[in-house]
């Protein structure tokens, strides 16, 4: 072989490969990261502003939500893509603290390209973040404040310094779409998670030492949207609502404490599992089979009043004539139910589900105080309503929204979901932290100090680690009008002031947290608190995503892009 043909270059590429590396990698992900984290800024907090977001299909929706927000965008950027698994995780976990998450994600890929640019190694950088975002969890024991017992009366007042799952519910909807009704709406959420009886968790109790076994999951708490009245005329029903076309006039309207049997099959006798001629001969034999049949259709029938039962839900269509003689027997029947109505319906009122007519017995039936219909025009939409309500014992309630404009209805129940996974992730917690940006305040705080114990270049990291967690106050102050730099200056010296021994705010006294306030001032703030699990779950995969991206020395595009 020829020295010349030795020379001859490899090509391992397409030549429309292109190929990014060095610290052009980490700014360009990062101005992307910047970009997308820009886009949630300004729907943060109970003065954040709403986006408007036009769908491929022609339809709308109005949110500040973050993990909608993010949820319904189309975005190709590997940055981009790694910021919407962000969402979904914290989503996912804590149905809470999306926004925070992703703006501390931003800022903190903002802060450590700074330190790119004066020259400090991306592993550097890593290492700084880790050791800062270890403080942070540190701090959190000393933070924390504990939530009354699940047996405890809930609070009503906004003035006490003592958290309640109230207060809880209160910051969760704060600057949501249910604003006209937000006190009325808190009091739904947390008034539907103690009523609620709690069943074991399907994956068993959390790791976390300080997690409450036996408390009420958001997922026991359904929403129906009734499409009239006003928001504020919203209520809690003790039980299950359904929307299901009502086929007989003569069924029975209104039934006061009725015994339920919730069965899995349809409600008619069993049909051959071949095909099969019958030769009639006579009329004789053709009145004694259908005089079989009907004494089949009459057996089942007598079975399942014998039960002791008033209501009857099923899966699958129900009989013809065996729905006429349970009628004519003053019973309740509906049929088509799909198996989630029918969980929830035996949640409800403690039946238990069975698999056969025949095998119902009394001790299979539940209660219901009542059970309501009401029937509303034929249209394309199925506007008959099923309310099984006042149950004694609910494992399952639902939370009747009013509202006539569907989209904010719809905001609505987002924010009220949003609502009922953080206030019931903070009974589980047993814990809360100071929302308005003073818990991110204070382990800013604890950050900083950790950094005077850091040598070499790894302290620049862990001192922006601490700046970036002062992005969420910052926000705050911006988005009341604000000025952010004024308002993060007198922040830091409030907090480092509170923090020092036998030192007593002006205002409140010694351990009220300080943060920023709905009007933008600086000073205490009672009533806003968080599940502490939904904030550290946040400060830890946002620090994760950062630092996955921060890693990344080369970009390889096949589309040349």
């Amino acid at each position: 072989m020829s020295d010349d043909a030795a020379k001859q270059p490899v090509v391992v590429l397409r030549a429309e490969t292109s190929v990014t590396d060095g610290i052009a990698v980490q700014r360009k992900l990062i101005g992307a990261a910047r970009a997308f984290a820009d886009l949630l800024k300004a729907t943060l907090g109970p003065q954040g502003l709403d986006k408007m977001l036009y769908k491929s299909d022609g339809r709308t929706a109005v949110t500040n939500d973050g993990a909608k927000i993010v949820a319904e965008l189309m975005v190709n950027h590997p940055a981009a893509k790694a910021f919407q698994s962000l969402a979904a995780a914290q989503e996912s976990v804590c149905g809470d603290g999306v926004t925070s998450a992703l703006l501390f994600c931003g800022e903190l890929l903002v802060e450590s390209e700074r330190l790119l640019r004066i020259g400090l190694h991306p592993s550097v950088v890593v290492t700084g973040h880790r050791t800062a975002l270890q403080a942070t969890l540190s701090a959190f024991t000393d933070l924390e404040v504990p939530l009354p017992s699940p047996s405890a009366t809930i609070q009503t007042s906004q003035s006490s310094r003592s958290p309640s799952l109230l207060d809880v519910a209160r910051t969760a909807l704060s600057g949501r779409a249910a604003a006209t009704a937000h006190e009325h709406c808190a009091q739904l959420v947390a008034e539907a998670l103690a009523t609620v009886v709690p069943r074991p968790h399907p994956t068993g109790p959390s790791d976390r030492p300080s997690d409450r076994t036996g408390t009420a999951r958001a997922e026991d708490v359904l929403m129906h949207m009734a499409g009239t009245g006003d928001l504020s005329e919203s209520r809690l029903v003790r039980g299950v609502v359904m929307r299901r076309r009502l086929v007989m006039d003569r069924m029975p309207t209104s039934l006061e404490d009725v015994r339920v049997a919730v069965i899995g099959v349809p409600l008619a006798p069993r049909e051959m599992s071949h095909d099969a001629e019958i030769e009639v001969t006579n009329a004789d034999v053709l009145g004694a089979f259908i005089d079989a049949d009907r004494e089949i259709r009459d057996r089942l029938a007598a079975t399942l009043l014998a039960s002791g039962a008033k209501a009857f839900f099923c899966k699958g269509e129900v009989d013809r004539d065996v729905q006429h003689l349970l009628i004519d027997a003053g019973c309740f029947v509906a049929g088509e139910l799909d198996d989630a109505e029918l969980r929830h319906l035996a949640a409800a009122t403690g039946a238990h589900m069975v698999g056969a007519p025949s095998a119902l017995t009394a001790a299979d039936l539940g209660r219901a105080g009542r059970i309501v219909t009401r029937r509303r025009p034929a249209t394309e939409r199925v506007e008959d309503e099923i309310e099984v309500a006042d149950c004694p014992s609910p494992g399952v309630v639902t939370i009747i929204v009013n509202g006539s404009n569907e989209t904010t209805v719809e905001e609505v129940v987002r924010g009220l979901h949003d609502a009922l996974r953080a206030t019931a992730q903070a009974e589980r917690d047993g814990n809360v932290l100071a929302g308005a940006g003073a818990a991110h305040a204070s382990l800013a705080l604890v950050v900083r100090d950790a950094a005077e114990h850091q040598p070499g270049r790894t302290r620049l990291a862990v001192e922006a680690f601490a700046r970036a967690l002062e992005v969420i106050p910052a926000t705050l102050i911006e988005n009341t009008g604000g000025d952010a730099v004024d308002g993060i200056l007198e922040l830091r010296s409030a907090v480092a002031a509170a923090a020092e021994p036998d030192t007593s705010t002006d205002e409140g006294g010694a351990g009220d947290p300080i943060g920023v306030r709905q009007n933008g001032e600086i000073g205490t703030v009672n009533g806003i608190w968080h599940a502490s699990s939904t904030i550290m779950h946040g400060l830890e995969v946002a620090c994760d995503t950062a630092c996955s991206l921060l890693r990344i020395d080369q970009v390889i595009s096949a589309r040349g892009d």
